[in-house]
């Protein structure tokens, strides 16, 4: 048993983890760019001197949505909407601040908040299968791996389907970002926050930078799928 642990190991630390690479990459990238960009436009004030959490609280009004709670949680970055007990959840540097930054993305999860009142179907989609994919995502890699170092392909199989829930999701969830995106500016501009060109100009900025991040993940569950599929094929092809 010992000789053939170390014999199938590196079976899945081989030459797919190359497909890896392209994914790691964009998601770096993603990142510095998420902090560069919120770095950038949370030194520029917003002319209409609102908070983050006064213009959620100003936006969902003028859209008609009272129902929404907003609260500050600690952290950068941190922010998001929770449907489940409608709460809108701000960062540290979004909760009190009148900056670019905090009020484009305040808007965003605002957005996300008029997605779960007009009953937005991929926001709905994803919120039913959330706590599904959470199980499988933290089960597949190890079924995956006892599969292959057993060479039983049900378990390998099991392991592939489990993390191509965590694919779904990844791509459930860009519509659900853009469109939340494109509600916050429209928001933000018919409610009076953003009142320059100049100014709309760096929410799309903060948002598109923001967007990138979720690319970057949908792009790396992809490639994953793409090796586990491709060590299950020379697993198989090896025991033939």
């Amino acid at each position: 048993m010992e000789g053939f642990f170390f014999k199938e190991v590196p079976m899945y630390l081989d030459s797919t983890m190359l497909l890896l690479i392209p994914g790691l990459l964009l998601a770096l990238f993603a990142q510095s760019r998420v902090k560069a960009t919120y770095a950038k436009y949370a030194r520029v004030p917003i002319a209409s001197r609102l908070t983050g959490a006064e213009t959620a609280r100003r936006i969902l009004r003028d859209s008609g949505n009272d129902v929404v709670q907003i609260q500050p949680v600690q952290g950068q970055l941190t922010d998001h909407y929770d449907p489940k007990s409608e709460v809108l959840r701000l960062s540290e540097g979004v909760y009190d601040t009148a900056s670019v930054s905090a009020v484009g993305i305040a808007a965003h999860e605002a957005g996300h908040a008029m997605q779960k009142r007009d009953d937005y179907a991929p926001l709905g989609l994803r919120t039913l299968v959330g706590p599904t994919v959470r199980i499988g995502s933290t089960l597949s890699m190890p079924i995956f791996i006892i599969g292959l170092l057993m060479s039983f392909r049900p378990l390998i199989y099991a392991g592939i389907v489990l993390f191509s829930l965590t694919v779904v999701f990844s791509l459930i969830t860009l519509p659900v970002e853009f469109n939340a995106s494109k509600r916050a500016v429209a928001m933000l501009r018919n409610s009076g926050v953003v009142t320059t060109a100049e100014e709309e100009k760096g929410v799309r900025a903060v948002l598109n930078a923001a967007a990138w991040t979720y690319v970057a993940a949908a792009v790396g569950a992809v490639l994953q799928l793409l090796r586990l599929v491709l060590l299950a094929r020379g697993g198989s092809r090896r025991n033939d």
